[in-house]
Parts: structure tokens; sequence; C-alpha cells
């Protein structure tokens, strides 16, 4: 594994940072957790008010994991300790590790290597699985239903999103990341591959469990879903989880298809894009049930990136 010039900012000679530093501190580490905060407090606050409402003010993301943090961690009598304790670690350590492979902040990434593109995609389904094994690891129904909708939707939307990221690496003709954001800066693939992108989006909005797919946790339906039997500690490094998910989902996504992402105002701009984006679709559309969420995505999200790939395959064989 080659470690990358994590700490040259970007790339314009400055000295590399104590690789412990950028690991734990910055661009990776706390950096990405706050962002993550960032960026969940912004994704509330402008539906709130796509929905005429007043929000959360810019600290209650911050204020929410401390006060979970502080809590009294509760578990049921009816789990495996371990599992219920060790499940949340594993979900925040899966995506933090993602975190390290991914142009944060428009940095070169922590740690590259040929094929962590694969990786990553792996590192990305982590969180899921632990969510739908924590409400599988309990007796109550609404966790069990909750699970049940987690990991139906994670089999759903996983092929279709890997499909929509591989396309471009496809394009590049390479598996790493760096790279692939390199052939990107000189091609916006949102043009030549738009339904990819669009595939790419939805499935990182169910992957996140976003509205309209947010089936798995109706709290109108069943309570809190797979976290029904969660609190304090647990629930905190979920929630961190999924914050620092979708920063290196957006970032993925804004690197492979809106032209790379080459500085730290080119990242804030196109990650910013895409959560405005992401805003609009959850104020416009109402919650799917989970048959209309899994049902025609599976064929036709991941059947529509591979006609627009033989397209381009094509193409390229008739220009050649």
């Amino acid at each position: 594994m080659e470690l990358g010039p994590v700490a040259r900012v970007w790339h314009q000679g400055v000295p590399e940072m104590n690789p412990i530093v950028a690991l734990l501190i910055f661009p990776g580490g706390l950096f990405v957790l706050t962002l993550g905060l960032a960026y969940e407090w912004v994704d509330r606050k402008l539906l709130a008010r796509a929905q005429n409402r007043v929000g959360p003010r810019w600290f209650q993301p911050l204020a929410d994991v401390f006060k979970l943090l502080a809590k009294e961690e509760v578990i049921p009598n009816d789990v495996n300790p371990l599992l219920f304790v060790g499940l949340p670690i594993a979900a925040l350590a899966g995506a933090l590790t993602a975190a390290l492979y991914v142009p944060i902040f428009g940095l070169a990434p922590a740690y590259s290597f040929e094929g962590d593109l694969i990786v990553t995609v792996y590192l990305l389904s982590l969180l899921t699985l632990c969510m739908g094994l924590a409400g599988a690891n309990t007796l109550n129904r609404f966790a069990l239903v909750g699970a049940t909708r987690t990991l139906t939707q994670l089999f759903s939307y996983e092929a279709p999103f890997m499909l929509a990221l591989l396309a471009p690496a496809f394009v590049a003709q390479t598996w790493q990341i760096s790279a692939i954001n390199s052939y990107a800066s000189t091609h916006w693939l949102i043009v030549t591959q738009p339904i990819g992108f669009l595939v790419a989006l939805i499935g990182l909005m169910g992957k996140l469990e976003l509205p309209p797919f947010d089936a798995p946790e109706a709290e109108t339906e069943i309570v809190a879903g797979a976290m029904t039997e969660y609190s304090g500690r647990g629930l905190a490094l979920f929630r961190l989880g999924k914050g620092v998910e979708m920063v290196v989902g957006l970032t993925l996504v804004a690197a492979f298809y809106l032209g790379g992402i080459g500085g730290p105002l080119d990242f804030l701009l196109k990650t910013g894009a895409l959560l405005i984006a992401i805003v609009i679709i959850q104020a416009l559309m109402t919650r799917l049930r989970i048959e209309q969420t899994v049902g025609l995505w599976w064929r036709w999200g991941a059947l529509l990136v591979l006609v627009q790939l033989l397209l381009y395959i094509l193409w390229e064989v008739v220009t050649a």
C-alpha cells in the first residue's frame, strides 16, 4: 500500500504533514467527522426551509452527538452484547477507513493503490450491513422489521451504485480513485454518462436511507427501525458513520462525474451542489413504500448503467 502525498496542500509543494496528524486530525479523522456533521446540518436546514420551517441551529448535530455520548447506553437482555457494542464501532471505522482513499477537501488521498475503488465501495457498504445486523440482533419487532428493510434496500441499491462508480473507472482504464479523479479533471463525465450520474446520486441516497428512500427507519411506522433499541454511544456512532459516509459518497460522485476535485473550493462547490440536489429530491417526493423503493430500482438502475456502458463501448469501437 502506497502512502499518498496526503498533506501537500492542493499540490503546491507544501511540506508534508506528519502521517499521524493527517490520519487522525486533517484531512482525515476529526476533520471528516466535523465535515459530516456540517453536511448533516446543511441537509436538515435546507430541507426545513424548503418546507417552510426554521430548522436546526448550526451546532445542533454536534450538540446531539455530545448529548448521546453523555447518556447511558442501555443494552437489552435479549441481545449479544459483543455485537450490540461492536457493530456501531465497526460501522464508523469502515466509513472513516473509506475516507482515506478519496480526495477529501481536494487533497490527495491519505492512501492510494490500484484497486482502492473496490475497497472503498465495500467499506461504504459496511455501515448499512452493520445497521441491519444491529436490528437483527434484537427481538424487538420494530428493529427486526427495520433490519429486514435495511438489508433489502442494501442489496437493491448496492449493485446500481457500484456500477455507476465503475463506469468512470472503465472509461479512465484504472481502478485507482486518484487516477480517475485526475482523468475526470479534463472530462466532465456527467455529459457523456448522465445516466450513471443520476444512478450514483440516487443510489447514494438509498444507501444513506434519506427521504424518499427512508422506509427502513420510517418513524411513523416502525419507530426508528433497526436503531430502535440503540441509545447513547451506539446511536451516536451510527449517526457519525452516516455523516462520514455522506461526505465520502458526495466526494466520489463529484470527483468522478463533475470534472474531478482539484482543491478545497472545488470540493466545497461541487459537493455542496450535489447536497442541494439531494435536498431538492427530498423536498419534492414523499416516502416510498419498501416495495416501491426496491422493486424497480434493482432491475432498471443496474440495467440503465450497463446499457450506457455498452453504448460507450460501441461508440469507442466505431470512432476508433
